[in-house]
């Protein structure tokens, strides 16, 4: 298929700055094969049906963007200049693979120093580094924690600074296991009297963890979906997850995962024909043609054109039915993104 398929225009107002408050207040579109209609993220525990099961992605966000300066020896001062450093992957308790800017001015040896935080250029290959930091483990953890920012997406930190709000509001209420670079946003609108509520009406949940890496917020610049090569990002799905799942699909429940990220852990952990424990890495690329194993539906956000994000809704929803829910959610004046509205995508005709 074409990537252009996937493309479609956006009004730059619909991109959300900032998340709604209450989180459960968000707008909800809700697509029932192809019925479409308006409703918001609090009513869930009356669209949802008792048994239904909702998997989250317990992943916590890392404040994973590093500001600092390299040092390198000169005489004119040439030696400094500023340099971000994008954390995507720790490769050992003091190394991280990163994606630097500008990353020409970076050679292996050089040294960025971070405010306190030390970190030496172990190598570079077009946009990505290896840096050794000064200290490791835990040390290392608290000083990521205490001088880096929050890794917003760019069409969110190239429009508005990034703040301490943020340290909340790109964070899900039970985000437990550090390692993410970003939000799953679907879950970012869950809050505490919401779960209690879908826990009163028999709507079950278990937890799945998929560490998000920078990938996710590139456009598939092949011309045609089967030219992209998938990035691989660590999830893990516990055996009292699997078992949650399997008894679900068992008793015909309804499995949704919250967000494209658990959505790409269960397929991935359902692999070889049914659920089962699993751990590791995941380059899965869910684009039309794709045959769920799992998932019985989708609650998701609205997505970038030409992402994998779109291509993975248009799999389950198909390619004509999606055109139709983001021309609604446009129509609509839906907030698009990251801190935007949400959507609950049910293939079938049962809601």
């Amino acid at each position: 298929m074409k990537t252009a398929e996937f493309d479609f225009d956006l009004p730059e107002e619909l991109i959300a700055l900032r998340p709604v408050q209450p989180r459960s207040a968000a707008r909800l579109l809700v697509a029932c094969g192809a019925r479409i209609r308006d409703s918001v993220v609090r009513e869930l525990p009356r669209i949802l049906a008792p048994g239904d099961l909702l998997v989250f992605n317990d992943t916590r966000v890392i404040p994973a963007r590093l500001r600092g300066l390299r040092r390198r020896p000169s005489r004119d001062g040439s030696g400094q200049a500023r340099i971000e450093l994008m954390l995507m992957r720790r490769e050992g308790p003091a190394r991280w693979q990163a994606l630097a800017r500008p990353a020409r001015r970076l050679a292996p040896g050089d040294r960025i120093d971070f405010g306190g935080l030390l970190a030496e250029v172990a190598s570079r290959e077009g946009g990505t580094v290896t840096v050794d930091f000064d200290r490791a483990g835990e040390a290392l953890d608290a000083a990521i924690a205490r001088i880096g920012e929050m890794p917003l997406p760019p069409y969110i930190a190239g429009r508005r600074p990034v703040d301490a709000r943020d340290r909340d509001d790109y964070q899900t209420v039970f985000a437990t296991r550090d390692g993410s670079v970003a939000a799953p946003t679907a879950a970012l609108h869950f809050d505490p009297p919401l779960l209690a509520a879908l826990e009163a009406a028999g709507i079950r949940r278990c937890f799945v963890t998929l560490h998000v890496g920078a990938g996710t917020f590139l456009p598939v610049t092949a011309e045609t979906i089967e030219g992209h090569r998938m990035h691989a990002e660590w999830g893990e799905i516990g055996p009292e997850a699997a078992a949650e799942i399997a008894a679900a699909k068992a008793r015909g429940a309804r499995v949704i995962p919250v967000g494209t990220t658990a959505m790409r852990v269960i397929e991935t952990a359902a692999a070889g024909g049914e659920i089962r424990p699993w751990r590791g890495e995941t380059d899965i690329f869910i684009a039309p043609g794709y045959r769920f194993r799992v998932a019985d539906g989708l609650m998701t956000n609205f997505h970038l054109p030409r992402s994998t994000l779109i291509m993975l809704v248009a799999a389950l929803m198909g390619l004509q039915t999606t055109r139709a829910i983001y021309a609604h959610a446009i129509a609509m004046r839906y907030r698009f993104y990251s801190y935007g509205d949400a959507s609950l995508l049910l293939p079938g005709a049962r809601a």
